[in-house]
């Protein structure tokens, strides 16, 4: 039940959240709140919180060299070493990076527990979770290269290349005559797939959806927000200003660019004819940015400075002493016992050491005993 309230708890905040903006520019025409205000106010959270984050995690002291390992270390030289999952220079480790960084390596050989046959352990390669975190992360950064054309002028090459590969099925829809809907970009689509992979998992999976909180839920239908108004303002956002008239799907690209530049310049503008969808998706971004540097997300920037990770192995060629290895003041047991001796003996506790006067009494007794 743990887990449904999680998922509740989540899709209300995010509908409260898409809520929001609708109300406040529909309702009240708070186009410069939402438009200008809000993202200022988001990105300004996202640099002090990354940096603040950064920082703490740089300032933490790594006196020893903890790489997590999954090869033979260098040692003598007839044993050859992994130079990739066990790497004893920076080259080794800037290889390794790049296979984390770009291609998972880690969760692609990660393995799932799993019974078969009544209480036979079996263990399965989690492929399908590495393909669509991959399929996630690529997918979101081409979306967000391709929204690059809003905030540049001229628009780079890399930004057209990029687009015009994510565009290759060349798909235009002509519903009616006269009317056409945009081309196909594949990147959004996959994003919403692999998405929707990634939560269905969640619940699928027991072990995992034991484990899973509001802030394992929050962050998948926040982004499933933000796809989902991204793929409707391109591809619905005609067609319902066409069919319906409805002015709250109007999407010109000229004004939303006007926008974006406006902020980028430290210049804002509120073009007209912005239909209060590009609001709601503003919105959902400009909240994401706020939330990244105090989730689980900001595993992006961790990774780099995580000492599992960005350490070679050389203990056995290098001697790492503690620099924080300073003299502590202690209190032995010795000290301990001298101070609570008396207590101790009332309450018959052993000790090591009797006193002065419990041995003088002991030596008393044995010798009237003696005399009788």
């Amino acid at each position: 039940m743990n887990f449904i309230l999680g998922i509740l708890f989540s899709i209300v905040v995010v509908s409260i959240l898409v809520f929001i903006p609708w109300i406040g520019v529909w309702a009240w025409d708070l186009r410069f709140v939402f438009g200008v205000i809000v993202p200022y106010a988001a990105i300004a959270i996202f640099i002090m919180g990354i940096l603040y984050r950064v920082i703490g995690w740089a300032r933490s002291p790594v006196p020893f060299r903890i790489p997590t390992t999954a090869g033979q270390q260098k040692s003598l030289a007839w044993i050859k070493p992994n130079r990739i999952d066990n790497p004893s220079n920076a080259f080794g480790v800037i290889i390794r990076m790049a296979f984390e960084v770009l291609l998972f390596r880690s969760l692609f050989r990660n393995t799932s527990l799993e019974f078969r046959q009544g209480n036979r352990i079996t263990y399965e390669w989690e492929k399908w979770l590495w393909v669509a975190a991959l399929a996630f992360h690529y997918s979101f950064l081409v979306v967000v290269l391709r929204h690059l054309r809003f905030f540049t002028e001229p628009i780079p090459a890399f930004v057209h290349w990029i687009e015009n590969l994510d565009g290759f099925l060349e798909m235009g829809i002509a519903p009616f005559s006269g009317f056409s809907l945009p081309g196909i970009l594949i990147s959004g689509f996959v994003l919403l797939a692999a998405l929707t992979y990634l939560f269905l998992r969640r619940l699928y999976i027991s072990q995992t959806r034991y484990i899973s909180l509001p802030a394992d839920y929050f962050p998948l239908f926040l982004i499933i927000g933000i796809a989902t108004t991204g793929v409707l303002m391109r591809y619905m956002g005609a067609f319902m200003q066409f069919i319906f008239g409805a002015d709250w799907f109007s999407v010109p690209v000229v004004n939303v660019k006007e926008l974006a530049m406006g902020l980028v310049t430290f210049h804002p503008v509120i073009p007209e004819d912005i239909g209060t969808i590009f609001y709601i998706h503003l919105f959902l971004v400009s909240i994401l940015l706020a939330y990244f540097p105090f989730s689980k997300l900001m595993h992006m920037g961790g990774i780099f400075l995580s000492p599992t990770r960005n350490l070679s192995n050389n203990n056995r060629m290098v001697r790492h002493v503690n620099p924080w290895d300073y003299p502590v003041k202690t209190h032995t047991y010795e000290e301990y016992e001298d101070e609570f001796r008396e207590k101790m003996v009332e309450a018959g506790l052993p000790v090591e050491k009797i006193s002065e006067e419990s041995a003088e009494d002991k030596t008393g007794s044995s010798e009237e005993a003696e005399k009788e």
